[in-house]
């Protein structure tokens, strides 16, 4: 195997190429060249792990770096099975930069050991997205028209969406194709608006790959098995399938994948109503979690993609198959929350259209659906008229007559219409450099602070990010990168200061897993296995895991958090040590200070344990020598 990464290096505005190395001495990974990458060039860069196309189960990840116009920061992203492809190229990395003139699809293939062609071609982007089955779906369509019979394999396509043009959070989707078919299984890089570089920043709203190379990747059983079974006393199959039991199916709640899971184990812990149950007693959580969610939500999902195994995997052989099918829609839990609950949404049919339709439009659902809760809370309560939004309807989110299946379709249909709002610009709407820039402007005009109900962490000047779907004090950390699991989402309750340490010593396990390509599905050996197969195969486990402590601090470096500016993040914190008091009863002094803390002061206490959990980050990501 080579010690060194290839990168292409690509230039959008006039389709030049080059090929350059990077040793071992360095940088090991899709992560941390791609982040040098970034600073030095301001591309935007795409790459896989030293393991693709081996026999380690989940390493066939497509990493995506580059400087985040949502965050205002460098950032990382990734999808599934899109390396397996990728790794057909003979490279690691492509390196974009250069901006296309005019909006445009790159195309590289390379056959039988050849060089790799190159071409950007320019395209009537606004027609393609406008036809067929519209958005990222017509696009990946059209670029598979145009360039699919010139490869000998299937190959991939990465499609962006009118996200990626009008806002800063555009995703970047891919789907496998199989023996000429585009499936429905969308993997996404969607956190941290890539898409939005990707189509803004280089003009290419596109990417079509592909190839035959083949290389001697490794594929020894015996030997991965004689690794596992020292370790573990188990083959590599028999723990890969232990640890990705959540993600396939749990036997004990007779449901699987990260919706099922994540919804039978909620009860009184669900966010819905833009966050408002936060406020809520605990049993009146406990009655909307059964009545709305286990009795609907949840057994809709259970008797349509369960019972039916309707499942598939990213497009790598993976005993995971994660991806929970329903027809043409995937469930994951995610995006079916902050575009189910979080909006007002509870029926798999609502929740199915109005996701369907931001994937399409190419946003970042996770950060997409949080942003229509928000623009739902400020119509239902009044702060923002109709006109402001130039929508037709407002939310129904009363729940003493609440439809479970008509008023979600409701909510759902006035999603869609927010979406449509947001990518025309009508009424007030202008997210082109972001909502938290946009809310500051607009707050002084309506003498309120419209951002108060948008629970968001902050990054810089003007960086925002919807945090990930659980009502625990980690989403809020003020880490480099947040958005991602770079951090601790444990529901215990943990001292601010602590917390601040174990987000950055999850961020380094991360790390050994991303800068190798791999899935965080498969962490539960990953994290450990991993930098034994470097010694084993390259002889550099420690050389490895210092390059993940530099690594960890290289991106500390450039944290610039501030402190939440929104009234809703600090009693997102509230709500959660009073959760933890006086429903989980936890009896720990440290928890009982804090409570106090808050009665009295609120603002000061939220300002304390911020702070405290940026001390516990910044003492253990010091940079070091």
């Amino acid at each position: 195997m080579n010690m060194f990464q290839r990168v292409l290096m690509v230039d959008a505005s006039n389709g030049f190429y080059r090929m350059k190395r990077y040793g071992f001495d360095r940088y090991f990974g899709p992560v941390d060249l791609g982040i040098h990458l970034t600073r030095y060039y301001r591309s935007l860069n795409f790459g896989v792990g030293i393991f693709a196309g081996s026999i380690l189960p989940g390493s066939n990840r497509l990493v995506v770096t580059g400087f985040s116009p949502c965050w205002q920061g460098n950032y990382i992203s990734s999808m599934g099975g899109a390396g397996l492809v990728f790794n057909n190229l003979g490279i690691n990395m492509v390196s974009l930069v250069g901006r296309a003139p005019v909006p445009s699809v790159l195309y590289l293939n390379r056959n039988h050991g050849e060089e790799i062609e190159v071409e950007v071609v320019p395209v009537d982007v606004a027609r393609i997205w406008a036809a067929g089955r519209t958005g990222t779906y017509a696009l990946m369509d059209e670029a598979y028209r145009m360039f699919g019979s010139r490869y000998e394999k299937d190959p991939r396509i990465l499609a962006t969406g009118p996200a990626a043009m009008h806002t800063d959070m555009g995703g970047i989707v891919s789907v496998p194709i199989k023996k000429g078919e585009l499936s429905y299984v969308d993997t996404w890089a969607g956190r941290g608006g890539l898409g939005s570089a990707m189509a803004q920043s280089h003009g290419i709203v596109a990417v079509i790959y592909g190839g035959t190379l083949v290389e001697e990747d490794f594929r020894d059983k015996n030997v991965a098995d004689e690794w596992f079974q020292n370790k573990y006393d188990l083959r590599l199959m028999q723990k890969d399938l232990e640890v990705t039991s959540k993600y396939r199916y749990e036997e004990k709640l007779r449901t699987g994948g990260t919706f099922g899971v994540n919804y039978a184990n909620m009860e009184g812990r669900i966010l819905a109503f833009n966050y408002r149950t936060m406020d809520w007693s605990h049993e009146q959580r406990q009655a909307l979690h059964q009545n709305f969610v286990i009795d609907h939500y949840l057994k809709q999902f259970n008797e349509e993609t369960v019972e039916n195994k309707q499942q598939a995997t990213c497009g790598e052989p993976c005993v995971a198959v994660c991806k929970k099918m329903n027809g043409r829609y995937k469930k994951d839990y995610e995006p079916y929350q902050t575009m189910g609950p979080l909006c007002g949404i509870f029926d798999q049919r609502a929740a199915e259209k109005l996701n369907h339709y931001c994937d399409a439009m190419g946003f970042d659902a996770i950060s997409g659906g949080g942003v229509l809760a928000w623009l739902m809370d400020l119509l239902d309560e009044g702060v923002l008229s109709r006109e402001d939004l130039g929508v037709n309807r407002l939310p129904r989110w009363q729940l003493d007559d609440f439809d479970v299946v008509a008023d979600s379709m409701h909510n759902a249909e006035l999603g869609c219409e927010l979406i449509d709002a947001i990518l025309e610009r009508r009424g007030m709407i202008d997210f082109r450099e972001g909502v938290r820039k946009w809310s500051r402007i607009h707050s002084r005009a309506k003498g309120t602070a419209l951002h108060d109900r948008l629970v968001h962490v902050a990054f810089g000047r003007r960086g925002w990010m919807v945090p990930n779907q659980y009502w625990v004090s980690g989403v809020l950390a003020p880490m480099a990168i947040m958005g991602k699991y770079y951090m601790i989402y444990s529901d215990d309750f943990i001292p601010p200061r602590t917390l601040g340490r174990m987000c950055a010593d999850r961020l380094k396990k991360e790390l050994i897993v991303d800068n190798l390509g791999t899935c965080r599905f498969h962490r539960g050996w990953a994290e450990e296995m991993l930098p034994d197969v470097m010694g084993s195969l390259y002889d550099c486990k420690e050389r490895y895991l210092r390059s993940i402590e530099i690594l960890a601090t290289r991106i500390n470096s450039g944290n610039t958090p501030v402190f939440w500016d929104s009234q809703r993040n600090i009693d997102f914190i509230h709500s959660f040590l009073r959760r933890k008091k006086e429903v989980d009863k936890i009896a720990d002094p440290r928890l009982d200070e804090w409570l106090e803390k808050f009665n009295q002061d609120p603002l000061e206490a939220a300002r304390e344990f911020w702070y405290q959990t940026l001390m516990g980050i910044d003492e253990s990501l010091r940079e070091f020598f």
